[in-house]
């Protein structure tokens, strides 16, 4: 199985900035692809932005203001966030795309962390 964490949620007023991190362990063989969801109040959950090699994607609300950036020495992956804002606010939650094996990748989540934009 493959566990990730995630950590830098927390309180910031518009226009600041937050850094999440989001650490992979367990059994793992090989990640393809980490990305970042989020689920606003009452909204349904969405891709913030997603790293899969060299290649990045973003949702178009956030684009140029989050960084997606990944650390396959580590297993790790990070959001940096700029330039907040109230409808920021949501759970975020880290995914990964990952084998325990040669074969077959899976799907997993983290628990999710607290961001709110708020002054």
């Amino acid at each position: 199985q493959v566990q990730l964490v995630e950590s830098g949620g927390g309180l910031v007023q518009p226009g600041g900035s937050l850094r999440l991190s989001c650490a992979a362990s367990g059994t793992i063989f090989s990640i393809n692809t980490m990305a970042w969801y989020r689920q606003g109040p009452g909204k349904q959950r969405e891709l913030v932005a997603r790293v899969t090699g060299g290649s990045t994607n973003y949702a178009d609300s956030v684009k140029g203001r989050f960084t997606i950036s990944r650390d396959n020495a580590k297993n790790t992956v990070y959001l940096q966030m700029n330039s907040l804002k109230p409808e920021d606010t949501a759970v975020y939650y880290c995914n990964a795309v990952a084998a325990t094996r040669p074969g077959p990748f899976s799907g997993y989540w983290g628990q999710g962390t607290q961001v709110t934009v708020s002054s």
